[in-house]
C-alpha cells in the first residue's frame, strides 16, 4: 500500500491531498454498485437499502467536501490535468453534484460576492432562526437557483462560467433522460434523488455558515461566517468547519485550518467572531430552527479579546446576528466613512 501511495502522490499538486485519491477509489466502488442497480432485476429493491447505507454513511459527505477542496486547489499536476475531470464529471453525478454547477456557483459567484447582496445564495435578507425563512430560501434555490446563477453570470459578462453551467447541467439531464429509458427506477435512486438530497444539505450548510452576521460589517469574513471546532464532521470532512478562514483565504489547505485558528485566536476575538465548540453546521442549523439558544450559547467559544458575556448576554448577541439585513441597510453601511 505504501509503495502504491508513493506512486500515486507523484500525480498530485500537493502530497497532502493523497486522502482524496483514497476517497475517489471508495466513491468509485459505490458508483459501481449504483451502476449494478440498473441490472439488478428482481433483487433491485433488496439492494437499494444496502446502496443507500453505503452512500449516506460512507462517502457522500466526504465526497462533497472533496469536490469543494479540489475546486479551490487543483488536485492533479498539469501533465495529468485530464484527471481533474473525474471528480466533477464521472463521480459527481452519483453523489448529487451535477457537472460544473458547483464550481460555477461556489467559485464563480459565492466567493466573489461573499454572501452580500448580489450573492444568489445570500442569507442576509432572511431571519436566520426561522424555519419558514429557510424554507423560502431553500425552495428559491431548488426551483430558481440555476436561473438566478445563469442570470448573474450573464449580467457580469462571465461567458465561460455561463457556458460551463449550461453544458454541465444540460449534459447531466440529457443523460438522466436516456438512463430513465433504460431503467427509470434505478435512475431515480442513483441519480435524481441524490441531487435533491445533496442540494438540500448544501442549503442547510450555507445557511448556517452565514447565519450569524454583524449588520455593521456584513462584508467582513470574521463577522459574516462562523467556525465550528472539535467535531467529528471536521475529522471526516477535511476541516470544513473552519469557514471563517475559508472566506479570509479561500485557497488555504484543509490541513492548515486548525493551526491557523489556534495561532490567530486574538484576531478572531478582536473581530468578535462566532465560534462554536463541539457542534457542526447541521447541529447548529437544527438548534436555530428549534430556538435552542441556551444550547448554542453553551457552545460559544470565549475568544481572547472578545467581550465577556454571561449566558443571557451571549444569547442576546447571537440573536442580534440572525436578524435580516435589508439591502438599503447594507448600502448605508457601505457608504459610512471608515473610522
Amino acid at each position: 500500500m505504501k509503495s502504491l501511495d508513493a506512486k500515486l502522490v507523484q500525480l498530485l499538486q500537493d502530497p497532502r491531498d493523497l486522502p482524496f485519491l483514497h476517497l475517489m477509489l471508495q466513491c468509485a466502488l459505490v458508483a459501481g454498485l449504483g451502476v449494478g442497480l440498473f441490472f439488478a432485476g428482481d433483487y433491485f429493491w433488496y439492494l437499494v437499502p444496502v446502496y443507500w447505507v453505503l452512500w449516506f454513511a460512507w462517502v457522500v459527505d466526504r465526497f462533497i467536501l472533496m469536490l469543494h477542496c479540489t475546486s479551490h486547489r487543483m488536485l492533479f499536476k498539469k501533465q495529468y490535468r485530464a484527471l481533474n475531470y473525474v471528480i466533477p464529471w464521472l463521480l459527481g453525478p452519483f453523489f448529487g453534484e451535477t457537472p460544473e454547477s458547483y464550481f460555477v456557483h461556489h467559485m464563480g459567484m459565492h466567493h466573489p460576492e461573499n454572501n452580500l447582496e448580489h450573492d444568489t445564495s445570500s442569507t442576509m435578507r432572511f431571519k436566520r432562526d426561522r424555519f419558514a425563512h429557510w424554507l423560502r430560501y431553500y425552495l428559491r434555490f431548488m426551483f430558481l437557483g440555476l436561473y438566478d446563477l445563469a442570470l448573474y453570470h450573464q449580467e457580469k459578462g462571465n461567458k465561460k462560467m455561463l457556458k460551463r453551467l449550461i453544458v454541465g447541467e444540460g449534459t447531466f439531464w440529457l443523460f438522466i433522460a436516456g438512463m430513465a429509458l433504460l431503467n427509470w427506477q434505478a435512475t431515480l435512486i442513483v441519480f435524481v434523488l441524490p441531487v435533491v438530497i445533496v442540494r438540500t444539505l448544501m442549503m442547510m450548510g450555507n445557511w448556517t455558515q452565514h447565519a450569524f452576521i454583524d449588520p455593521a460589517s456584513p462584508e467582513v469574513a470574521y463577522r459574516n461566517s462562523i467556525t465550528c471546532i472539535n467535531t467529528r464532521y471536521n475529522r471526516r470532512c477535511f476541516n470544513d468547519g473552519y469557514h471563517i478562514h475559508h472566506h479570509v483565504k479561500a485557497r488555504c489547505h484543509f490541513t492548515d485550518y486548525p493551526a491557523e485558528f489556534e495561532d490567530n485566536k486574538e484576531v478572531y476575538g478582536r473581530e468578535d467572531a462566532v465560534v462554536f465548540d463541539g457542534v457542526d453546521y447541521f447541529q447548529v442549523w437544527l438548534m436555530l430552527m428549534t430556538g435552542s439558544w441556551k444550547g448554542l450559547a453553551k457552545r460559544v467559544v470565549q475568544l481572547p479579546g472578545a467581550p465577556e458575556r454571561d449566558e443571557a448576554a451571549t444569547i442576546a448577541w447571537l440573536k442580534s446576528r440572525v436578524e435580516p439585513i435589508p439591502a438599503t441597510e447594507l448600502a448605508l453601511s457601505d457608504a459610512a466613512p471608515a473610522e
